[in-house]
């Protein structure tokens, strides 16, 4: 028995936009596991972990992680919990200031400002569920003047912004974001 050639061209046409189908669904689906570069691994080029790493200025198309705001300056600090809980620390002298704490893939876990923190000075503690029970058994002395946040995710970086009101305060903000501190209790 032989198959009409019309009915043979149209199998083979549905054979071919089949396989195609299967190999472009295959290549969407990978890309995600071959891709090396999040912004937790690129922020490592910059610095030491558990230490604010100053970013350079925001450039066109020089940007140190995406969408990063020109008027900012802009530190950074990679941590993992399973190294113990993290102290950040920071008087940023200028009118606006937030940090933001992500986890290794990039998500936002928590955000703050020095408005919704009610005081210039940052003072927050990132643990784990399990380290906050431990430090609820002996608590450090300055507890209650900490914003403490609890996460499930052990890797993670924060990311502190400063604005800058006028090009004359860059250096004294450049400062300021170094002399900020990304460490333990202690």
């Amino acid at each position: 028995m032989t198959l009409s050639p019309r009915f043979s061209i149209t199998l083979a046409v549905f054979s071919v936009l089949f396989l195609a189908t299967i190999v472009h669904i295959l290549v969407v689906m990978g890309i995600p596991l071959n891709v090396q570069h999040s912004a937790y691994d690129n922020i490592a080029t910059y610095g030491p972990d558990r230490e604010f790493n100053l970013l350079p200025d925001v450039r066109p198309q020089q940007e140190a992680l995406p969408d990063l705001d020109p008027a900012m300056k802009h530190a950074t600090c990679r941590f993992q919990l399973a190294d113990g809980p993290v102290l950040f620390d920071a008087s940023i002298p200028t009118s606006f200031w937030s940090i933001g704490l992500f986890n290794s893939a990039g998500e936002a876990v928590y955000s703050l400002n020095n408005r919704t923190a009610g005081a210039e000075r940052l003072s927050m503690l990132v643990l784990t569920p399990a380290q906050l029970s431990i430090l609820r058994e002996n608590p450090p002395e300055n507890l209650e003047d900490l914003i403490v946040i609890e996460t499930a995710d052990i890797s993670g970086f924060a990311l502190l912004r400063a604005h800058v009101p006028h090009p004359s305060r860059a250096n004294a903000l450049d400062q300021a974001l170094l002399s900020a501190t990304c460490g333990t209790i202690g």
